[in-house]
């Protein structure tokens, strides 16, 4: 199993902590907006006197109040097109596992979420990557490079809509593209849409692979709360699909590992009565704190980055040599008047050796302020860090 690029350097902000250093955590998706309070109330006020198993596939009452929310944003499912997860991760997972064998492939657009390179090993499949690159804002390769990828193993191709960790938004007529090549070639099309609220362009909108026509039988998505709702430690998502043949595979696996956390379903079916209010609040806040790392980070002299259109992420080129390194040092050797910050060096968003080396992916789930102190020390251990 690969290390996690997000995770691999908590050691040495922990020792950095330690000495009194204070960190600007921009290497994590963990959002400081607050979880809606009408979920957090749900699980005070549970009545529970057994905590027992719960349906393999979720609470019905869940599945059928997630179907409605789909619904309402334009996306035609049921609840026997749902079933609910311990976490995206679990339903990427068995999503895996229920559409491809021991040594299939799958395409994935790169730089993608590490943990796609994770879970790909743990299902025995081979990870085939198209890159996409920073001077297009990471937007989709040519057709034809996936083309040029797909072999008999070849069994799905998969997205992150959305993306982490570019940020980057598939048009619909990407979407249309992918929903081609699938069809022709009789593929899966995996849409990781964790992120879809989080789109901050009025010009722009989500486009899932549940509503491209034709490709009923060809499409996942998958869905989580962790990031609609802050709601990172729930661990609830879940697989949707109308393809009934996958379903019933995907239960299998859910029966398998029994059946997701009781007290998190509780939480997750709650916030489903979140008022808009707070998702135009929490759209707004991302915004600006968008347009303030980008803003700030344009003025570093050799730093170049993609504006992202969505999700809180953004890729970083830096004028460095290898960000591994370079992030490392920042928590071993340097700081400014006892503060330093961590980032995510990139690398480990490629399955492609030796890519990426000089970037870095930055979360902004900090407020304004300290994504502007953030940049600034960022700027400072540029300049000494090269000297």
């Amino acid at each position: 199993m690969p290390e996690s690029p997000i995770r691999k350097l908590v050691p040495f902000a922990d020792s950095a902590k330690k000495k009194g250093v204070k960190v600007y955590h921009l290497n994590i998706g963990q959002p400081d907006i607050k979880t809606p309070e009408v979920a957090i109330e749900a699980v005070k006020n549970a009545d529970i006197r057994v905590l027992e198993y719960s349906h393999s596939a979720g609470f019905e009452s869940y599945r059928n109040k997630l179907a409605a929310f789909y619904q309402n944003a334009g996306l035609l499912v049921e609840s026997q097109d749902i079933i609910i997860t311990t976490g995206g991760s679990e339903a990427l997972m068995f999503a895996m596992g229920s559409t491809m064998d021991q040594g299939d492939e799958i395409i994935i657009p790169e730089p993608f979420y590490a943990n796609y390179n994770g879970f790909s090993i743990a299902s025995g499949i081979k990870v085939v990557p198209v890159i996409s690159g920073i001077e297009s804002g990471f937007a989709l390769p040519p057709i034809e490079e996936f083309e040029k990828l797909i072999t008999p193993r070849t069994k799905a191709i998969l997205i992150c809509n959305p993306g982490n960790p570019t940020g980057y938004l598939y048009s619909k007529e990407e979407i249309e593209k992918l929903a081609a090549i699938v069809k022709k070639h009789d593929l899966f099309l995996i849409a990781d849409e964790v992120y879809r609220e989080f789109i901050y362009d009025k010009d722009v909108q989500h486009h899932s692979v549940l509503n491209v026509p034709g490709i009923e039988q060809n499409a996942i998505m998958i869905d989580s709360v962790s990031k609609r709702y802050s709601m990172c430690g729930a661990r609830i998502g879940c697989v949707v699909s109308k393809n009934k043949e996958v379903m019933q595979t995907v239960m299998k696996f859910a029966q398998a590992r029994l059946s997701p956390p009781t007290y998190a379903q509780i939480a997750s079916e709650a916030a489903l009565d979140t008022p808009q209010t707070y998702f135009d609040e929490v759209i707004a806040e991302y915004k600006e704190r968008r347009d303030t790392l980008i803003a700030e980070l344009q003025k570093i002299e050799g730093v170049q980055v993609a504006t992202p259109k969505g999700a809180f992420y953004c890729i970083a080129k830096l004028p460095v040599d290898n960000a591994d390194k370079f992030a490392q040092w920042l928590l071993e050797e340097f700081e400014d008047n006892k503060e330093t910050v961590m980032v995510a060096p990139a690398s480990g968003f490629y399955s492609t050796k030796g890519v990426g080396q000089d970037e870095v992916r930055i979360a902004y789930v900090l407020k304004k302020e300290d994504l502007v102190r953030s940049v600034e020390i960022l700027k400072l251990a540029l300049a000494k860090y090269k000297a």
